[in-house]
């Protein structure tokens, strides 16, 4: 069998190293890995990720988000190249239709309060759309909320060097739910405070997905990698029957 291209899609406020751990794993059993950018800024970001696939890869990909990587994957895994599986790490599933804001809303997560200033600093950015902007964590929502099982150093590090997302990417309908063709798996922080673990099983149950949890946070596969690690590679042995 050939081994599958693995593709990892970072979330919001981060980039292709929170895959460290995982993809020098996976490395060092051989499998082609590749971190492509996100670039969290809404519609173009699934069309990017597509065009990746189709002109970065050539026989099967397992394709794994995180968080808002989830969206994406969710949007390009049937839009390029030959994507056998769809892996979801503290993500979002979403059905057609759905936003990130709207999956979120009534949720309890820690991100979901009524003045969202109080948790994240809001900026504008050169070439926005009319009334976008750009939104960075808080230090202490890093700290309390996103990350709370990292190092003190590794906490730091997330606050220094995040990438932010816009507003507009949070409130764009999802297009295409290629979880309807393709098998899934997903991971589940149990302590998860940014996706909270009941909204992730209720997106995972409609998928179908093969579920794992982990007593993690939002950013388990940094955490605990083995777990997101176990999870690839079953899809891989899957894709591979």
């Amino acid at each position: 069998m050939t081994k599958p291209t693995i593709v990892l899609v970072h979330g919001a406020w981060a980039d292709g190293s929170s895959w460290n751990a995982v993809s020098t794993e996976l490395q060092a059993q051989g499998f082609t890995v590749l971190t492509p950018p996100n670039l969290l800024h809404g519609a173009g970001d699934a069309a990017y990720v597509a065009s990746f696939l189709a002109q970065r890869t050539s026989g099967p990909v397992v394709l794994v988000g995180h968080s808002y990587g989830g969206y994406v994957i969710t949007n390009a895994g049937t839009e390029g190249g030959d994507v056998r599986a769809l892996v979801y790490v503290d993500a979002f599933i979403p059905e057609v239709g759905e936003t990130v804001f709207q999956i979120l809303g009534g949720s309890g997560s820690a991100l979901d309060v009524p003045d969202p200033t109080s948790v994240l600093d809001v900026m504008g950015y050169p070439g926005a759309p009319e009334g976008d902007a750009e939104a960075f964590l808080k230090p202490a929502t890093v700290h309390n909320s996103f990350a709370q099982d990292l190092s003190e150093a590794d906490r730091l590090l997330i606050v220094a060097s995040q990438r932010p997302i816009s507003l507009g990417a949070n409130t764009t309908p999802s297009a295409v739910a290629s979880w309807k063709t393709l098998p899934s798996w997903a991971v589940i922080g149990t302590d998860d405070r940014v996706i909270p673990p009941a909204t992730q099983r209720s997106m995972a149950e409609r998928a179908n997905a093969t579920v794992t949890e982990v007593a993690a946070s939002h950013v388990s596969m940094v955490s605990h990698p083995e777990v997101a690690l176990a999870a690839i590679l079953a899809a891989v042995a899957a894709v591979g029957e």
